[in-house]
């Protein structure tokens, strides 16, 4: 089952991926022109570009698990998610900025004294980084410290899960979910590496015993 999956996943363009995963932003925003997002069509435009971040932010994380214990490989399309989930805060925060506050002293009130808003700012600066460094020039010319630097996606996910729970009026799932099932992946991804270090340890403990015993 999953081998014949891995072969036509192979054989789809990662231009695919871009051009599917942009499409419900212009739709999106098209909606609330003409009066089909509700009463409130910029706060249903704001929420939905957020959600959608948050999808494609768990999408990235479960793309390492999956590989390692399902065996489905999308691999190639992991820079693709993260790209498209940092165009989707994006215009999250642009309509949050032009549609919705337009105000430039409210806009830096909110982000100092509403600890929601400052969560999610920082989970964007977080993400800066990541996107600017997302190409094959940035991996060859940063060499290992590309990988530690991509390791402000846990950050940036965590507070933006954070974002959504706090942003929440009263008691709602679904940002609880959203933010449980990004620690469960972190936890899964974290319990994984960790179990690959106890193995190399144990193999190098068992070569330097064999090395000298004979």
């Amino acid at each position: 089952m999953i081998s014949p999956l891995n072969s036509w996943i192979r054989r789809l363009p990662v231009w695919v991926v871009y051009l599917l995963g942009v499409l419900p932003a212009p739709w999106l925003f098209y909606l609330g022109l003409i009066g089909d997002l509700g009463a409130d069509p910029v706060k249903a435009i704001e929420h939905r570009y957020g959600e959608l971040a948050l999808q494609l932010v768990i999408a990235g994380l479960a793309i390492t698990p999956l590989r390692r214990h399902l065996g489905l490989n999308l691999m190639k399309f992991r820079r693709a998610i993260g790209l498209l989930c940092f165009f989707y805060v994006s215009c999250h925060l642009l309509v949050w900025l032009v549609l919705d506050v337009q105000i430039l002293n409210q806009i830096l009130t909110d982000i100092l004294k509403r600890p929601y808003i400052t969560l999610g700012m920082l989970s964007f600066i977080a993400m800066v980084p990541l996107a600017v460094t997302s190409n094959n020039a940035s991996v060859r010319g940063l060499g290992r410290r590309w990988q530690r630097l991509h390791r402000l996606t846990y950050l940036a996910a965590v507070l933006g899960g954070l974002h959504y729970v706090l942003l929440a009026k009263g008691f709602q799932v679904a940002p609880l979910i959203y933010l449980g099932m990004i620690l469960c992946l972190m936890l899964i991804r974290v319990g994984g590496v960790l179990i690959d270090w106890f193995w190399l340890v144990l193999d190098a403990v068992r070569c330097a015993l064999v090395r000298r015993l004979s």
